[in-house]
């Protein structure tokens, strides 16, 4: 039978689901009842130096992107780091962790850029019991203009100072949280490599506006009739935060740096995605907000059941395991075909696949056989780019085939071959030299 247990830097958990730094991790209500649904672990929403209260809005902090059928897409918030006294919330994180001694507790940190100010507050959250602390460089609102959050996220040589401020007052793994609002997430990942820290978790959420209210012509959400840029979060940003998360695993400068995934996990589908791309734990926080706490039951379940499907005993097994199949663009066979192919026992005839290639692709579905509706391929004129798969609503109604070796692709009359083309690049462009 799999087992789910997890080991990431030294700290132990049930399982890899964590919930994420953010409201659901502010307080010890909140954190025992998520220990109680089943959460394999929690980072402790963000801490603050003792000193000047934190003023959070009274007001829409939340927005969304939402489907015609209601179903949330993506999330904004324009919430701060907690709000709560520091010497409450060191309290309560002592006392969950006496409380759940077999959960993973990491402490979120974010204080100014100055040596002090860190030995300051590294020393009592040391004394709390916490497994280890996650350094939050990615804050993309409200805390940059005070010189922290993606302040310091978006300058490597900053990541690398602090992060080993940290490692000299800290006996604590250090996991520093970056930020994908820049352009190259290897730089930040190699700058908390330096510095000395255990492991990288990411994404932080992403500079966003959800939208304008076209009565009021005032931006969503707003307080009073103003509003802010937020952090952008949900399933929609997952294929961001997988690609950030598959370029520090395949950049030789970071390769086996452990990484905390995050962004846009909410079923054991999302999680394994990452698991395969080599993280060692899954961070949530949309998916619980909106769903409960409850949710990671069908997540642990989900993820146990495809893994004795697969024959996998622990995650080890599949960790990882794509990050070999991510390459650069000029790397990829040129010489493979594929063509769509219609199960006309599944078709309805809906033409939605013929709208969508006949409008904006190749023009390679036909719609009449002997004068009647039907909707083909017609292999001489597909190139393979799946659209018609994409639109389909009929599940496998259409799947791609790969022309085997030794077959003749109808399109260009060439016979396939299994051997990649010889490609140069020249002025950034890749050009084809031979075949």
């Amino acid at each position: 039978m799999a087992h789910l247990h997890t080991s990431f830097i030294g700290i132990q958990s049930p399982n890899p689901f964590w919930l994420a730094s953010a409201p659901p991790t502010d307080k010890a209500y909140n954190v025992n009842r998520a220990f109680e649904a089943g959460w394999g672990g929690v980072v402790w929403k963000t801490l603050g130096e003792a000193g000047p209260p934190v003023v959070n809005v009274n007001g829409p902090r939340y927005g969304a992107l939402m489907s015609p059928d209601r179903r949330l897409l993506g999330f904004n918030n324009i919430e701060l780091i907690t709000d709560r006294d520091l010497e409450v919330n060191l309290r309560e994180i002592t006392q969950i962790k006496r409380c759940w001694p077999d959960r993973a507790m990491v402490v979120s940190l974010m204080v100014p850029c100055e040596e002090a100010s860190w030995k300051a507050i590294l020393a009592r959250v040391n004394d709390t019991g916490a497994d280890g602390i996650e350094l939050n460089f990615g804050c993309p609102h409200g805390m940059s203009e005070r010189g922290m959050g993606a302040a310091v996220g978006q300058v490597p040589e900053y990541i690398q100072m602090v992060t080993e401020w940290c490692k000299h007052y800290s006996r604590l793994p250090v996991i520093v949280k970056l930020t994908p609002n820049i352009s190259d997430i290897r730089q930040p990942a190699r700058a908390a490599r330096r510095g000395g820290a255990d492991a990288v978790s990411l994404i932080n959420t992403i500079n966003s506006i959800v939208g304008v209210d076209p009565y009021s012509l005032t931006m969503l959400p707003s307080t009073g009739g103003l509003g802010s840029h937020g952090g952008y979060c949900g399933p929609a940003v997952k294929p961001i935060a997988l690609n950030m998360v598959a370029e520090i695993a395949r950049d030789p400068e970071t390769a086996g740096l452990p990484v905390s995934g995050i962004g846009g996990v909410g079923s054991w589908r999302d999680a394994f995605d990452f698991i395969a791309l080599g993280a060692g734990t899954v961070q949530v926080c949309t998916a619980a907000m909106v769903h409960g706490f409850k949710i990671v039951q069908e997540m642990s379940s989900g993820l146990s059941d495809y893994m004795d499907e697969m024959g996998f005993t622990s995650m080890d097994d599949f960790r990882g395991r794509a990050v070999p199949t991510v390459t650069d663009w000029r790397n990829l066979n040129l010489n493979h075909v594929s063509k769509a192919v219609i199960n006309q026992d599944r078709c309805i005839s809906c033409g939605r696949c013929h709208i969508a290639c006949e409008d904006s692709s190749h023009q390679a579905i036909s719609t009449l056989k002997d004068g009647k509706r039907h909707f083909e391929v017609k292999e001489d004129e597909c190139v393979g780019c799946n659209l018609c798969t994409l639109v389909c609503p009929v599940p496998e109604c259409i799947t791609l085939r790969d022309l085997q070796p030794g077959e003749k692709d109808l399109r260009t009359g060439r016979i396939v071959s299994d051997q990649h083309a010889d490609w140069t690049t020249h002025a950034n462009n890749p050009m084809r030299v031979s075949a």
